[in-house]
């Protein structure tokens, strides 16, 4: 028997709810009202036929984008967030008063955590919808489903999530890590603070998760001199995890390693516990765990357990207190922010930046203007879109507390290239 918190398909139904078939939303005081972000004055509105020589849903009041996150089935949980960033993000940049004079309205699809209905829906907002741009997707396997739909129709697709890296698309704008900046730091890390030279990898099963694993077993063994005692897959919407924490009770690693995604975490974290595995005193590492993740599994769960992203809502700087005070303005005080959530929210600001930096809506002219937008006034501080079509960021460590937030630990004293492709690790 299992209670409504180990069905992920029912976490946070009231959360997900305010998503589904929301054509609008009220208008809501922005952080432009602060002078947080500037933008271009345009004396006058451009012309529709200057801005827009592809036949893209762009009028002269208004230009037309989509959000495409799974909002039902095992990975609402964590492409909730996302789905609200993007919202958030748009409303602000309306308040300002759009982009090249026009307001942005949106058009939503659920993915529904099927990847071949990514793939539908990406195709409806492309070829039906015209869409300017896409906001969306949260796994590999969604973004690797409709990458040939973007490429086959030329749209232009900003994806939040930390990924396995491996690709560049002159389609896809990659506002989430690529693996060497989240994971090799990461690891250096566990290494050095917690001597740690043994470690069981598991993961879910797919391309994230196992191309994740490789290049961290290949840093393991080959550049920090450490063993990998095990390595296990399981699918999406996995609930059963006693077998693998029997293994790993067994061989005693000085580092769990885990990239489980999606609603089960919830079962994994859960069961980890009340196998007896006290996450203070064993250490875990995951690159999957946001606060978004922590509002399903509970931080009673997950208390003492590590986290390796660029963002995390504690951040202690100017963008990030106004960024949230917004968002929970916007989405109620009890919600919170996690890496992908952030990484989402950078996606209509980065577009923004762009269209108005080419002077156009069309795809082609935004894929030329992107290399070099810098938007310092982001969350996680100055991002800047490398010629790869990836985000210069920092990498950093968080320890996860009892309120489901993160204890920064450790944070790179630089910005990260990005490097999709790296070498020795492929």
């Amino acid at each position: 028997m299992s209670s409504e918190n180990d069905n992920p398909s029912k976490l946070s139904s009231t959360r997900r709810k305010l998503l589904m078939g929301m054509a609008a939303l009220p208008a809501v005081p922005m952080l432009a009202s602060s002078g947080l972000f500037s933008s271009p004055a345009y004396a006058q509105t451009p012309a529709t036929s200057a801005v827009n020589t592809t036949g893209l849903a762009v009028t002269d009041t208004e230009v037309t984008v989509g959000i495409l996150h799974s909002v039902t089935g095992t990975m609402a949980i964590s492409e909730t967030g996302s789905v609200q960033a993007e919202k958030l993000a748009i409303e602000q940049i309306n308040a300002m008063g759009g982009v090249l004079g026009r307001k942005i309205k949106y058009i939503q699809e659920d993915g529904a955590s099927d990847w071949p209905t990514f793939a539908e829906k990406a195709k409806k907002l492309l070829v039906n919808d015209k869409v300017a741009a896409v906001m969306g997707c949260w796994t590999s396997a969604s973004r690797k489903a409709v990458l040939p739909v973007f490429e086959q129709y030329n749209g232009m697709l900003y994806y939040p999530t930390f990924y396995e890296g491996l690709e560049q698309s002159k389609n896809v704008i990659y506002t989430g890590q690529e693996a060497t900046q989240q994971i090799l730091a990461g690891l250096d890390w566990v290494n050095k603070t917690k001597s740690a030279k043994s470690f069981y990898l598991i993961g879910s099963d797919y391309i994230w998760p196992r191309t994740s694993m490789k290049i961290a077993r290949k840093h393991i063994e080959a550049h920090l001199g450490g063993k990998v005692s095990g390595e296990e897959y399981f699918p999406l919407g996995h609930t059963q995890f006693n077998s693998v924490i029997n293994k790993i009770k067994l061989t005693k690693p000085d580092v769990i390693y885990a990239a489980v995604v999606g609603g089960s975490n919830v079962a994994f974290y859960k069961q980890l516990k009340a196998a007896g595995i006290d996450l203070n005193k064993q250490t875990l590492l995951t690159i999957s765990v946001t606060e978004d993740e922590i509002d399903g599994i509970g931080g009673e769960n997950f208390a003492g357990a590590y986290s390796c992203m660029k963002y995390f809502q504690s951040l202690d700087n100017p963008n990030n207190k106004d960024f949230v005070a917004a968002f929970k303005k916007m989405w109620g005080e009890k919600t919170v922010i996690g890496d992908v959530t952030q990484a989402a929210y950078l996606g209509p600001w980065l577009w923004k930046l762009t269209v108005e930096k080419a002077g156009s809506f069309d795809v082609d002219k935004i894929a030329e203007a992107s290399a070099g937008i810098e938007f310092p006034k982001a969350p996680e501080g100055y991002v800047k879109i490398h010629p790869n079509h990836h985000l210069w960021s920092k990498t950093r460590v968080g320890q996860a507390q009892l309120d489901g937030q993160f204890k920064v630990v450790f944070e790179t004293p630089e910005l990260i290239e990005p490097d999709p492709f790296p070498k020795g690790y492929q």
